[in-house]
């Protein structure tokens, strides 16, 4: 009995010690341009980029590269993009175009959650107009999801 429950510990223990998590960020960003003049969007990657290859470190003033790395590198060349509604139209708030984005997104999610996804947590941001000079912005949201 006592050789079955430290195999037991044993199996449970490395099938802990394995586990390995996958993540996934979806990125949302809504304009809040006046009349509609934004653009608004869902955006999903699809391409897997390695942080290692475009990282590089600074030790004592000087720079050590992993390789030489352009912009184009750190390009993601598929990924996803759902047309969303703009925040403002032409009369102002649109609180239509809020709902429909909402319904939107929780699309997104109930899909993403029905894949075995879990929802970990979101952050936003905002850029605002910043007066009568100003008519540029936009609202970010990014949901961060795992699977085990």
């Amino acid at each position: 009995m006592k050789k079955l429950i430290i195999v037991f510990i044993s199996v449970l223990g490395f099938s802990m010690l394995s586990h390995a998590q996958e993540y996934k960020v979806i990125t949302i960003v809504e304009s809040i341009v006046p009349a509609g003049l934004g653009r608004s969007r869902m955006i999903e990657t699809k391409t897997d980029l390695n942080v290692d290859d475009l990282t590089t470190s600074r030790t004592d003033g000087k720079t050590s590269k992993q390789g030489d790395v352009s912009r184009a590198d750190v390009k993601a060349e598929q990924f996803d993009e759902t047309k969303l509604l703009n925040f403002y139209s032409v009369g102002g708030i649109n609180f239509q175009n809020i709902a429909s984005n909402d319904a939107v997104i929780t699309s997104k999610i109930n899909k993403l959650v029905n894949e075995g996804w879990k929802l970990s947590f979101v952050t936003s941001a905002v850029e605002s107009d910043a007066g009568k000079e100003d008519g540029n912005g936009i609202f970010v949201t990014r949901l961060f999801f795992f699977k085990d």
